[in-house]
């Protein structure tokens, strides 16, 4: 022991003697006497092309390979444009009872189990999914076993089994779900401001309701599968350890003998309208939850990149944005405030500012926040802030890019969206070129209170009132806003979204 710690002894005064002869020898370097004065090279990123990464398959599938071989894994999804857009009215929930079951009902040749312990056995993750207007379905496995993780998941794509029991228990856990919707306060006012913004037999705001999943058949599931998952619907992107001619065969032998289908259609627009004034939902909460907003525009505006500058200024860019400061930094009226703009791909999607406040407040919070759409319309933003976030978005850009997975991920979305090819090239250079003015401009478009529609989920009795005590008249009540109109939404039934009485 004595002749280890010697010997440990040693090695460490050796290497104290060859740091410090290194040290020595390093040419002094005149640093900066404070932190701002340090000088960096300007940052160098040059966005990846997407036709860099693209291939097509003689069967017509697009398909974006990105090899990297940092870990012996690789990992595959295919997104399909359908969702639930495609749902019949009396059967919302079929994408996604679908989706569920093509992963865990099981396939012609396996039984539910059978398929999760081959999962299992070669540690492969797999996933089949459905959203709005997508679906999906991946697989992550090893290198080796990613020929047989493939095969699994062509299989539960195109001999799907449906078993009887995981679609009875897909049933139940829907409808126990079901029963706990009115139990917060986020998910009532999510649905509610969704009916209110795109009508409520739009897509965007339709839900699943008790007769609607029982409705849903074998038979319906294998309909819609067959519809939106084929090789007519598919763009395919892969990352990981192969090489990309290889890879390329393997896709053609599976895809091979999968049967071509059509393309779906694209996502149909809304055609409500959004009546500006208030809106409530009675909750007893001690915290009201609001969104303030409207419909928006989409990505395709010429004012999107305005747009996104002036929601970086007034609410999306946290503790530097207006409303944060305002509404918790200074008043200290909600622990979380800010905004956000959701620019529509077919049609225009939304902006709101949201926040939560305790109910006496909740008055006095819209009414600031109100005041900043009134500033950000009436007088230019400041250099300072104009540069702030300008540059959050310019020296975040190569976050997008940062993995494989996210690169393809873009790739994937534009190739469905027939985004302009040159998008991710001029993107810093778009954001520069927005002005005081751009920015002033598209703030009197949008930021409009009177033709907005504000949402409220909380206890009325103690939120219309507003912030005054003991007879003294306070800063600001609910009477304030929309010559004291409110509209006041019922509750809905949980299991049919009919309203209660």
């Amino acid at each position: 022991m004595k002749h280890s710690i010697a010997i440990l002894s040693s090695l460490v005064a050796l290497s104290t003697a060859a740091v410090s002869t290194v040290v020595a020898a390093a040419p002094a370097q005149d640093l900066p006497k404070r932190p701002e004065q340090l000088a960096f090279r300007p940052l160098t990123f040059n966005a990846p092309k997407a036709s860099d990464y693209r291939h097509v398959l003689s069967n017509g599938v697009v398909v974006f390979l990105a090899p990297s071989k940092e870990l012996p894994l690789v990992e595959l999804s295919m997104t399909f444009r359908g969702g639930s857009f495609l749902e019949p009215a009396d059967k919302v929930g079929l994408a996604a009872m679908t989706a569920a079951l093509l992963r865990t009902g099981g396939t012609e040749g396996l039984a539910p189990n059978e398929l999760d312990e081959k999962l299992d056995f070669l540690a492969t993750e797999a996933s089949i999914a459905s959203q709005a207007t997508v679906c999906s379905a991946s697989v992550d496995s090893l290198k080796a076993n990613f020929d047989e993780s493939l095969a699994l998941l062509m299989d539960m794509l195109t001999k799907p089994r449906f078993d009887e029991a995981k679609t009875k228990i897909a049933v139940d856990s829907a409808i126990e779900g079901m029963k706990q919707r009115n139990d917060d306060a986020s998910p009532i006012l999510d649905r509610e401001w969704d009916m209110l913004l795109y009508g409520a037999d739009h897509f965007e705001a339709r839900v699943p309701t008790e007769s609607s999943i029982r409705s849903i058949t074998k038979d319906d599931m294998a309909a819609f599968a067959k519809k939106v998952f084929n090789p007519a619907n598919v763009v395919v992107a892969v990352t990981g350890d192969f090489e990309v001619p290889e890879m390329l065969a393997k896709l053609e032998k599976a895809f091979a003998s999968w049967p071509t289908g059509e393309r779906m259609p694209l996502p149909p627009a809304p055609t409500a309208t959004v009546k500006p004034g208030v809106y409530h939902a009675e909750k007893e909460i001690p915290q009201g939850k609001v969104y303030i907003g409207s419909r928006g525009i989409t990505r395709d505006d010429p004012d999107y990149f305005a747009a996104l500058v002036m929601n970086e200024i007034l609410g999306g860019g946290g503790f530097t944005s207006r409303i944060m400061k305002t509404v918790r930094s200074d008043e200290g009226l909600a622990y979380s405030a800010g905004s956000g703009l959701d620019a529509g791909v077919w049609y225009p999607g939304q902006f709101r500012a949201v926040f939560q406040s305790k109910n006496a407040t909740v008055a006095l919070a819209i009414k600031l926040i109100e005041g900043e759409f009134k500033k950000m319309r009436e007088t230019p933003v400041s250099a300072e802030e104009l540069e702030v976030a300008k540059q959050s978005f310019i020296e975040t850009f190569p976050r997008s890019f940062e993995s494989k997975d996210a690169m393809l991920g873009i790739f994937v979305s534009d190739e469905w969206t027939g985004r302009d090819p040159s998008y991710w090239q001029a993107y810093r250079d778009n954001i520069s070129k927005v002005t005081p003015a751009d920015v002033q401009r598209v703030a009197n478009r949008m930021l409009d209170f009177n033709k907005m529609a504000v949402f409220v989920v909380g206890d009325w009795d103690t939120i219309a009132p507003g912030d005054g005590l003991g007879g003294k008249a306070g800063r600001a009540r609910m009477a304030d806003f929309f010559d004291d109109q409110v509209e006041h939404m019922p509750m809905r039934d949980p299991m049919t979204m009919q309203p209660m009485k």
